[in-house]
């Protein structure tokens, strides 16, 4: 039985959060626990989620009250703490500047880490992928904690702490693997592979205002007053996954480190520490696409032809579209499936692998998650 700890708290106010937490320890092991996971001398790696350049108190991103309370409680433990990740645009240093990280990180002494210097580390006992080109810090650190934002995924239906690892892949390399692993089963794999890599010790998820709908960047913040902390990052995940209406098997890497045993995954493996789930579950919460929907993308004409027909794509609401063709750029396809007829992206389906790489990008929320007629009919888009 993994334990993971399920706490209330209202508010983006440093003080509230950094008592949240040190109950969150003390439930999960206290003092003797923090030792075990940060020994004497340790360097400890923080991992926000750094999505791009966005504003201070963003949905969107690692808020920086949860990040200096974290800081706070660590700073007990070890005086090395560093800070980084790999925003799949845009640089490191200007969204750590604009989402307010970078004066929080100056004020406790807090380096960041150069998510650019990347080396080869080979994975033990992969499930798919035996090595990844990295960031040296997350594979040199000694401990490695994870503070993702709980929120609604294009490609994953959710996105938390094992999908916020995906940032220690330096920049424009993470586009490749979509286009590596277009199957959802193996894009999951190699998330799991790649946290067999850099070694995820603590999951601290942020779900006080979390992010429903047309999630990971484009979607509405949806105020859930909830953290959830664990040093099972499949546990914290299930967890969450739960809390917002999901079966936790609907989530595909959730799904691939169940069947693979990566790490707990299904309720009665995982003891639930402070409040309860039924405390805690919102009244309502938008999911970027209903439950048990299927996933078809790939490769092969025969499965292309599936792709076209029945799974989700990309859809313009061209009416909010600035024509900034930032979809364009990002499309890791080659030749890119987006073309710009009158200034406007257009999709060509049946190349399409169903990324959501171009609807996560756009900065006005103008590319939605949808299914085709013939998959509405079928109704697999409850």
């Amino acid at each position: 039985m993994t334990d993971v700890a399920l706490l209330r708290c209202e508010e983006y106010h440093v003080e509230s959060i950094e008592k949240s937490l040190r109950e969150g320890f003390s439930l999960l092991g206290g003092d003797a626990m923090m030792r075990k996971l940060i020994p004497a001398g340790a360097s400890v790696l923080l991992k926000p989620n750094l999505l791009g350049a966005e504003p201070k108190g963003s949905a969107v991103v690692t808020d920086y009250r949860i990040f200096e309370a974290v800081i706070r409680v660590l700073k007990d433990y070890t005086g090395h703490i560093s800070f980084g990740d790999s925003p799949g645009f845009g640089g490191t240093r200007k969204a750590a500047e604009t989402t307010g990280l970078s004066e929080v990180a100056k004020r406790y002494g807090v380096p960041m880490a150069d998510f650019d210097d990347w080396v080869v580390g080979k994975v033990p006992d992969p499930l798919l992928v035996p090595q990844f080109d990295v960031a040296r810090a997350a594979l040199e650190a000694d401990v490695l904690i994870s503070l993702p934002r709980l929120k609604t995924h294009g490609m994953m239906n959710y996105t938390g702490a094992i999908k916020n690892q995906f940032g220690c892949i330096s920049g424009l390399k993470k586009a490749s693997w979509h286009s590596r692993m277009p199957r959802s089963r193996d894009f999951s794999r190699m998330l799991l592979d790649l946290n067999s890599l850099v070694g995820t010790d603590f999951a601290i998820l942020d779900g006080i205002v979390a992010m429903e709908g047309n999630g990971p960047k484009s979607g509405t913040p949806k105020q859930m007053n909830t953290l959830i902390m664990g040093e099972s990052i499949s546990a914290v995940d299930s967890l969450a996954a739960t809390l917002i209406g999901y079966d936790p098997l609907d989530v595909p890497y959730l799904k691939q480190a169940h069947k693979h045993h990566w790490g707990p995954v299904l309720l009665k493996d995982i003891r639930v520490l402070g409040k309860t789930i039924e405390e805690m579950t919102p009244e309502s919460f938008q999911l970027v696409r209903g439950r048990s929907h299927m996933h078809f993308s790939g490769s092969g004409p025969l499965n292309r032809s599936f792709v076209a027909l029945l799974a989700p794509r990309p859809v313009l609401v061209q009416e909010k579209c600035i024509s900034c063709q930032q979809c364009g750029k990002i499309c890791p396809e080659r030749p890119h499936v987006i073309d710009f007829p009158e200034g406007f992206p257009r999709w060509d389906y049946s190349k399409c692998i169903s990324c959501f790489c171009c609807q996560e990008i756009c900065p006005k929320g103008a590319i939605l998650v949808r299914y085709p007629r013939l998959a509405r009919i079928l109704r697999m888009d409850r």
